[in-house]
Formats: C-alpha cells, sequence, structure tokens
C-alpha cells in the first residue's frame, strides 16, 4: 500500500522502516533532511516538503503524521489539509488529546477528508517487536488503512475501538495505567533495597519474570536495567510525564471516577522534580513547633 508519512524521529523513522520491509510504498518527509535521507536509503521516496509528498501519492491519498502533540501536530495538519482532496486520509499517531481529535475529524470533514486517531504503544522496541494500536475513526477509513495496521502490529495487535477520538483515548488510559504500574515497581523495589538482607534486586527481578502474577514486558525492562546498574546511581531521581497520565487523571476527575492509584503515580513524578521543598520545609517547622524535635539547618 502506497503511504505518505510526516515525521520520522525515533519512532516515526522505526516505523517507515517496519512498513518498507512489509513491502509497502512510502513517501517520506520531515524537517530534519538527514532523517530524510536516511529514510530514502533505506527504500523510502524521500521529499522535502508537505506539497512534494502529497503529488507523490496517487488518489486517494492516506497520510501518517508522527510529530510531537500539540503545537507541532496543529501547525502540520493545517499546512496538510488544503493540499488535499476530498476522500484522503490523514493518520495522526502521536499522543494527541482525544478531545482534540473530535474538533480535527469535524474539521477536517468538512473538506471530506478523513480523519484516523491511532494510539500507538511500543516505543524503540516496536521496530522488532510491532506496534500496538488503538484505532479510531470512522469504519471504511480504517478498513483502508487495515493493511498498514497489520504490518506496524504484532499478530492480532490492532484493534478499531470506536469513533473519532477513541484511538487517543484508549491509549491515554493506557499510559495512566502504565504510570501505576512503574510506579508499584519502583515503590517495591526501592523496599528491598532496604532491607537488611542484602537482596539480588537483579535477580529477584528476572525471578520475578518467570511465572509469577506480577510479570509484565515493564518487569522485563527492570530486570534488564537492574543487571546493567544494580543501584542505578548514574541517573538522576528527576521523573517526567507526557501529558496522558495527566489527561488520564482529569478525565477521571471530570467524570467523577475514582483513579486513586493512577493519580498517586502521577503526583509521585511531580515529587520526583521537587529540591528542598517548601512543603517539606514547613513539615519540619510544624513538628518543632509542636513537639519540639529537632531540625536540621
Amino acid at each position: 500500500m502506497q503511504l505518505g508519512f510526516v515525521g520520522l524521529g525515533r519512532m516515526g523513522g522505526n516505523m517507515v522502516t517496519r512498513l518498507l520491509r512489509g513491502g509497502h510504498e512510502v513517501v517520506a518527509y520531515d524537517r530534519a533532511r538527514d532523517a530524510v535521507s536516511a529514510a530514502a536509503g533505506g527504500g523510502a521516496r524521500g521529499v522535502d516538503s508537505l506539497e512534494a509528498l502529497v503529488r507523490a501519492l496517487a488518489p486517494p491519498r492516506h497520510v501518517w503524521v508522527m510529530v510531537p502533540a500539540g503545537e507541532p501536530t496543529e501547525s502540520t495538519l493545517a499546512a496538510l489539509a488544503p493540499l488535499l482532496a476530498p476522500d484522503d486520509t490523514i493518520v495522526d499517531g502521536g499522543n494527541t488529546h482525544y478531545k482534540d481529535d473530535v474538533r480535527r475529524a469535524l474539521e477536517l470533514a468538512r473538506r471530506n477528508i478523513n480523519y484516523v486517531d491511532a494510539g500507538t504503544s511500543g516505543g524503540i522496541w516496536g521496530l522488532a517487536n510491532g506496534y500496538c494500536l488503538m484505532v479510531g475513526g470512522e469504519r471504511p477509513a480504517v478498513e483502508r488503512l487495515a493493511p498498514v495496521f497489520t504490518t506496524l502490529a504484532p499478530p492480532e495487535g490492532w484493534l478499531h475501538v470506536g469513533g473519532p477520538g477513541s484511538g487517543h483515548y484508549v491509549k491515554m488510559i493506557h499510559n495512566g495505567v502504565e504510570y501505576a504500574m512503574m510506579q508499584a515497581y519502583a515503590e517495591g523495589f526501592e523496599l528491598m533495597s532496604a532491607s537488611a538482607y542484602g537482596l539480588d534486586l537483579p535477580r529477584i527481578a528476572a525471578l520475578w519474570t518467570r511465572g509469577s502474577v506480577v510479570r509484565s514486558w515493564l518487569l522485563e525492562l527492570t530486570a534488564d536495567a537492574l543487571a546493567r546498574e544494580p543501584t542505578l546511581a548514574s541517573l538522576k531521581p528527576w521523573v517526567e510525564d507526557s501529558g496522558e497520565g495527566r489527561w488520564t487523571v482529569e478525565d477521571a476527575v471530570e467524570k467523577a471516577v475514582p483513579a486513586p492509584t493512577i493519580t498517586a503515580a502521577l503526583f509521585a513524578r511531580f515529587r520526583s522534580r521537587r529540591q528542598n521543598s517548601f512543603a517539606d520545609r514547613l513539615l519540619v517547622a510544624l513538628r518543632n513547633a509542636f513537639g519540639g524535635h529537632a531540625v536540621r539547618r
């Protein structure tokens, strides 16, 4: 199948490689010329503009956009949409907020352009293992792209989950669950690191991947990380969040659905970024004030 692909970063570039290996024809564009050259070296047709990308595609065109969520995606779609024709399709494979998908789908529908949102999980391992794809959009547009989804995903690794926005909504919840899982592993291994038993954490992590009820790919990555550096001493304890965890918590608040574990995991990430915390200094001051507890200056 012929596909235009916009955004050739680490994840987008790997997706193009997987598509090319699957026999698809890819027309590739990125603002970074080196990324376009790398894609062309792998068999894609590299172009230097969105206009050239659209000209190179036979109608009905299918263009996959894989750029950072927010303004980069917004500006890319704003530039791309006027170049397309009725019955063409845009796929947003980034980490877009699902409410933006709903708005964009309506806007593009006025031009008779299809919009498909593909929540994509797999990270840098997706090239070898495939990407789990959670796909939202109208069924005819999704079905037309089935060969692309089938190539990118592992066996039974993609699903049309519903209408516009549903793909990124499911991916958002997926990432909220991911936050909670990682936080639970982190807390458990920190407890074991503080025990008096001198526990071998790399071996325990590896053990838990063998039949344990808490086994997962995240645990396998934990075992690999600890095997390389058991104390993780070279890493700064600063944990970023890419947005989906916040959106998950906001969604829970909007719906009045309790999600305390995911919320606590998100707040733990915020806590990791606090140095010389005002809140902690206030706690010290209060303990000293009511109980005369010692303070450290």
